[in-house]
């Protein structure tokens, strides 16, 4: 599948109110890992805006060691960051890149929301995922590769989706190619990023909860029904306990990214 560089390069200046690009652009056919590329890159001298892309992913790394499946035809890109975050701060990265991709493709007319903690999600099935990898020096963040999948034209599970298909579906074409795709992307983590950056947490984490689809639902934690009512500025999961019985206390608990799974439906298709 190629990639048509320039035809990105447009895309990139129209969605930007200035014409200067910050992204260093590398375009692979297929690579073992975008994240892992960026990462060798960096070590060469790579700057914050390096961004590797790809069409093909043969050993592509997802949530908590996972693999990530990335056949041909899909988006997979990472792109190099410096951010001024603590440690403990770092999941931020994540919420940011999250709302502010799902924000673009809002903005192209598609209509995405958010999954707790990093899916994006179309029609109630899973249209992509971030992996944000970090390097901390002193408590501190020091370097970070945010890395982004969608489905653009890939086969994909049965909780999956892939954009193209479900264009022809709606007879409509908001995103026309793989390269207004990955533009959108890039413009949409650069969204995100400058609202935690310059309005802060408080602000960004608003807007991210306006596109979480997740809120209102029921999960079970440690054998106690908990509803999900929010998340917090360290991206952990807010949930409501209800007690044994009436006369006990409504207690909030939150849970950390990867310690529950809020599951996909199956598409009936």
């Amino acid at each position: 599948m190629e990639f048509d560089r320039q035809l990105l390069e447009n895309s990139l200046h129209l969605g930007r109110k200035h014409p200067h690009l910050p992204f260093s652009l590398h375009i692979f056919d297929s690579l073992p890992s975008t994240n892992q590329m960026v990462w060798d890159l960096i070590t060469q001298g790579g700057k914050p805006g390096c961004v590797v892309i790809a069409t093909q992913q043969t050993a592509g790394r997802g949530q908590w060691g996972r693999q990530w499946v990335s056949p041909t035809g899909g988006l997979y890109l990472s792109v190099a960051i410096a951010p001024k975050l603590d440690v403990t701060n770092s999941y931020q990265l994540t919420l940011a890149s999250a709302w502010g991709i799902a924000s673009q493709l809002q903005n192209c007319g598609v209509p995405v929301g958010i999954k707790w903690p990093n899916d994006l999600v179309l029609d109630g099935r899973k249209l992509g995922g971030i992996l944000t990898e970090t390097k901390v020096h002193k408590g501190h963040i020091t370097q970070a590769v945010i890395g982004v999948g969608i489905n653009w034209s890939n086969p994909v599970p049965e909780t999956g989706i892939n954009l193209k298909s479900w264009q022809a579906t709606q007879n409509s074409q908001p995103i026309s190619g793989l390269e207004m795709l990955t533009a959108a992307v890039l413009l949409g983590i650069q969204s995100g990023l400058k609202c935690l950056n310059t309005e802060g947490i408080s602000i960004l984490l608003s807007r991210y909860l306006d596109l979480l689809i997740n809120m209102g639902d029921q999960v079970y934690v440690n054998n106690l029904l908990g509803t999900v009512v929010g998340v917090t500025t360290q991206g952990n999961l807010r949930l409501k306990i209800a007690g044994y019985d009436r006369k006990e206390p409504i207690a909030e608990i939150s849970v950390e990214p990867g310690t529950i799974s809020l599951g996909y439906c199956k598409s009936s298709v």
